[in-house]
């Protein structure tokens, strides 16, 4: 008889776990809060227009290519896969902008024409990060994180001192003009941390930005969790959606089941993919191995406010994705992890998914979607969002130079309140625990229970970290541990 796994929550790491669970022979039934599977990766329709509500950066590709190739399958079976060219702008003021391409020669061109020996400096230090990338990916984040002799290795060994250097740094070091210097420290951003903060080994996200390049999956990123959730049924995986579990049974010391909308299921383990934090208050307080005062202490990733807007024209003078970097980075950035408060003048990020995409937009409209980043667990208002709207869509119109605002047709917000609500998320953090040294690899909330036999977890506050790639890949890892385990 199959052996029976319970997952809580159908996130990208539940999706995953439940792939490799299945196709090692087990019975998985997927259980999740909401009306619709994916987790934080779901998608938004309302009068003909469509947007991503998480994720909507695809980076990374050679990670989702690994992930289907262990199912004999590949992306391309499931949705089609399209390379930005370019892949995004950034504003830095009035008339004032750099746009990225979608290959190292025209980068180094651009990077060049700014600043005088910086394109031969950026192909060397792309070439640096590649070689991290690829300690990285083979080495390093398939790793259950239970020990630092994971890290260790001849190539770890010799490139030790970046664990203690910063991206911040290093990039300065090499480049003089701002603009190029907040370009390369973009991308740790998608690890949750300030580049002062986040190890100069993490310089593999540059690698991942302008060597491997941006791509849009036709339809979003939700194609994609359309994708694994129908991998995950051709293996025999159950979904309940609307399915609230409220707490995991413990016998014996041995996670035995949980309860869904007050009923008792049995199951042989118990997966969470839901935030760790809200997973733990599911047991008795004898049986968590965290306590409030552990989490308090952590360094989160940002939460974030979104907005999600249809235009009735199309805009100019946007790309596909687009940073308006027009205000202080360190300032904002201080606000985030420092201050902990609404920054006063915000950076933000626009994604006009139609511009390339006609699912997202009727025809002649636009789909936009803005993101400020901020501090979790901050006060969130229907006030204070819209005043924020305000001040972004005020600098949008000077920055591209055309009236937007008279062409909204709707919008709607999302904030740390919803991050909560939705998805138990702690302070209403969009993005996990941030990957700073003192919280890598082994250093991360544990995949297994040690307390509870049979109990484990995944996601973006356990190993690898924050992020999609890492979120699928912690997906492997624990399903992994679950194997030998049971």
């Amino acid at each position: 008889m199959k052996k029976k796994i319970a997952i809580i929550g159908s996130g990208f790491s539940s999706l995953s776990a439940a792939c490799y669970l299945a196709k090692s022979g087990l019975d998985v039934t997927v259980f999740e809060k909401n009306a619709s599977i994916g987790g934080r990766a779901r998608r938004f329709s309302k009068d003909g227009f469509n947007f991503d509500m998480g994720p909507t950066w695809y980076w990374m590709p050679d990670v989702f290519e690994k992930f289907f190739n262990d199912f004999d399958k590949k992306p391309s079976d499931y949705y089609e896969l399209d390379k930005l060219a370019p892949a995004y702008k950034v504003y830095f003021g009035e008339n004032e902008e750099i746009t990225i391409s979608d290959n190292l020669d025209d980068i180094a061109s651009t990077f060049e024409s700014i600043e005088a020996g910086s394109g031969k400096k950026l192909k060397k230090f792309i070439q640096e990060a590649k070689d991290n990338y690829a300690i990285a990916v083979e080495k390093m984040v398939y790793k259950p994180g239970d020990s630092i002799l994971e890290l260790i290795s001849l190539e770890t060994a010799l490139r030790v001192h970046q664990f203690f250097s910063t991206i911040k740094r290093d990039v300065r070091k090499v480049f003089k003009d701002e603009r190029l210097i907040q370009i390369l420290e973009f991308p740790v951003l998608f690890l949750g941390a300030k580049p002062s903060n986040t190890p100069s080994f993490y310089n593999f996200m540059n690698y991942a930005d302008f060597g491997l390049g941006t791509w849009h999956p036709k339809k979003g990123m939700y194609a994609v969790v359309e994708a694994m959730v129908t991998l995950a049924q051709s293996l025999g995986v159950e979904f309940q959606t609307n399915a609230n579990v409220s707490k995991i049974i413990v016998d014996n010391g041995n996670a035995k089941g949980i309860v869904v909308n007050s009923e008792e299921i049995f199951f042989d383990a118990v997966l969470s993919g839901a935030d760790y934090h809200h997973s733990e208050t599911l047991l008795e307080e004898r049986y968590r191995m965290y306590s409030e005062e552990y989490w308090d202490k952590k360094i989160f990733a940002p939460s974030s406010l979104l907005f999600y807007v249809g235009f009735d024209k199309k805009i100019e003078n946007i790309e596909h994705h687009t940073l308006f970097f027009d205000t202080s980075f360190e300032v904002h950035a201080k606000t985030i992890y420092d201050t902990k408060e609404w920054p006063k003048e915000p950076l933000f990020y626009a994604s006009f998914p139609s511009k390339t995409d006609a699912f997202f937009a009727p025809e002649g409209k636009e789909a936009g979607v803005f993101l400020i980043p901020i501090a979790p667990g901050l006060e969130d208002t229907d006030e204070l969002r819209a005043k924020y709207f305000d001040k972004i869509i005020k600098r949008l119109e000077v920055l591209i130079n055309q009236n937007v605002s008279d062409s909204i047709l709707f919008k709607e917000s999302y904030c740390v309140r919803n991050f909560i609500e939705d998805y138990n998320s702690y302070k209403g953090n969009a993005y996990g625990l941030a990957n700073v040294l003192s919280q890598t690899a082994f250093l991360r909330p544990k995949i297994k229970s040690r307390k509870v036999r049979n109990l484990f977890f995944t996601g973006q506050l356990t190993v690898p970290g924050p992020g999609v790639p890492p979120s699928i890949i912690s997906g492997k890892i624990v399903s992994e541990k679950i194997l030998k385990s049971i």
